[in-house]
């Protein structure tokens, strides 16, 4: 394992260790290794802070990857499931599956968020195949714009239903709720993650663009469904689970094809395992910051994502000039 990767898998090691222990109720590392824990204790580990860990490291490593896909599928560095109007798409279908079946099982969520945020995805592409782009910040610009009319239109349904408060418990990243049973759909996640790694090099050559990857002889428009599918359920997971988690996929994947370049079977464990990391560490600082309280750390995530995306802008904007 190169070096790099063992950095990555420590730091890993570390925060779950922290998450594991820090939080309103204290665990004792030392009763632990004595085997000493009440258990009170064992409730908590067992059913709260092991399914939280895992949980944010599934969801964090799969944004990660969601948004390098989307990077590729749009041949432009700015955008993500939260810049695309993915995210807003899928918490559209989240809200239609409560109106239609409030019953209904977590799974069957997670299949109308996916959908619908596949549909947003797809509208989004359309969009820019019609739309003359002179410049690269423009594409991520409209997806902003389509993400906020979606948005705009899912608040107004919520409000007329009287669903404002079941909206706001999906729209923003919050992983204190997070327990053993309401936690398991994210291997689904996990296993599409795989999914990706295995055609890492044909969406390598997608990111080339049709033409090459035709010529290449890659079938173009079943390796495009297939990474809208898998960013789309992806999405939709990780917001049936614990909310949305913005600009996951804008800083890692720009950060590591820094290092790394643009190569996915290369890269791709590095996205999945810095973006396990980021979010890890995003959500310890929410519980640290204002203890016992919580900042939810799609909050965090937020602030710090949207100074990345400035700064990208910004340094872009320089390169131009």
């Amino acid at each position: 394992m190169p070096r790099p990767i063992q950095g990555l898998a420590i730091a890993i090691c570390l925060l779950a260790l922290a998450s594991l222990f820090v939080g309103v109720s204290d665990l004792s590392v030392m009763r632990l290794i004595a085997g000493d824990w009440s258990s009170r204790e064992e409730l908590v580990f067992f059913a709260s802070r092991l399914p939280r860990t895992i949980a944010l490291l599934i969801a964090g490593a799969g944004m990660a990857v969601s948004g390098v896909l989307m990077q590729m599928l749009a041949r432009n560095r700015f955008v993500e499931p939260s810049t695309t109007g993915t995210t807003d798409a899928a918490g559209l279908g989240m809200l239609c599956a409560l109106l239609v079946y409030p019953d209904m099982p977590v799974f069957g969520k997670m299949v109308f968020a996916g959908v619908f945020g596949l549909g947003g995805m797809m509208l989004f592409l359309t969009i820019l195949s019609r739309v003359p782009l002179r410049s690269a910040v423009m594409v991520p610009l409209i997806g902003l714009i389509l993400g906020g009319i979606i948005s705009s239109v899912t608040t107004f349904i919520a409000y007329r239903f009287d669903l404002l408060q079941s909206m706001g418990a999906w729209s923003n990243g919050d992983f204190s709720a997070v327990l053993r049973g309401r936690y398991e759909l994210l291997w689904v996640a996990f296993a599409l993650l795989v999914l990706a790694y295995l055609t890492a090099d044909r969406f390598t050559v997608l990111g080339l663009g049709e033409a090459i990857a035709t010529n290449l002889g890659l079938d173009f428009r079943v390796i495009l469904y297939t990474g809208l599918v898998i960013v789309s359920l992806v999405s939709a997971s990780v917001i049936v689970t614990a909310g949305s988690l913005p600009f996951v996929g804008l800083i890692v994947p720009n950060i590591v094809s820094m290092v790394m370049g643009d190569r996915l079977r290369q890269s791709l464990p590095w996205i999945a395992l810095s973006g396990g990391v980021l979010v890890l560490a995003c959500d310890l600082l929410g519980r640290l910051v204002i203890a016992p309280f919580e900042i939810p750390v799609g909050s965090v995530l937020g602030v710090l994502g949207s100074l990345f995306f400035i700064g990208m802008l910004i340094g872009k904007r320089q390169r131009l000039g």
